[in-house]
């Protein structure tokens, strides 16, 4: 009998907020993600500090984090809710 239900595994990213570099040691993923950079993260990207009237611009590191995530769908020769087959 073949396989009606197959996994299609799907691999989720996101970064983690721009902060300060000496900062972001310490940050963590959200729950469930791996973080994928080491140290400090990469410096990519900018944090914005306003001081009275100004808006200063910094460079800023983040980390990027991972999730793999597996979705269950039919396989091939299969369909419907029920994956019935031909």
């Amino acid at each position: 009998q073949m396989k009606k239900h197959c996994q299609q595994k799907l691999l989720i990213q996101m970064k983690t907020e721009c902060v300060p570099c000496s900062l972001n040691l310490e940050t963590q993923c959200p729950a469930g993600y791996t973080k994928i950079t080491n140290g400090t993260g990469i410096p990519n990207c900018r944090y914005y500090l306003e001081v009275k009237t100004h808006t200063l611009s910094f460079l800023g590191c983040r980390h990027h984090c991972m999730k793999e995530f597996e979705q269950p769908e039919c396989c091939q020769g299969h369909w419907g809710p029920d994956c019935m087959g031909k």
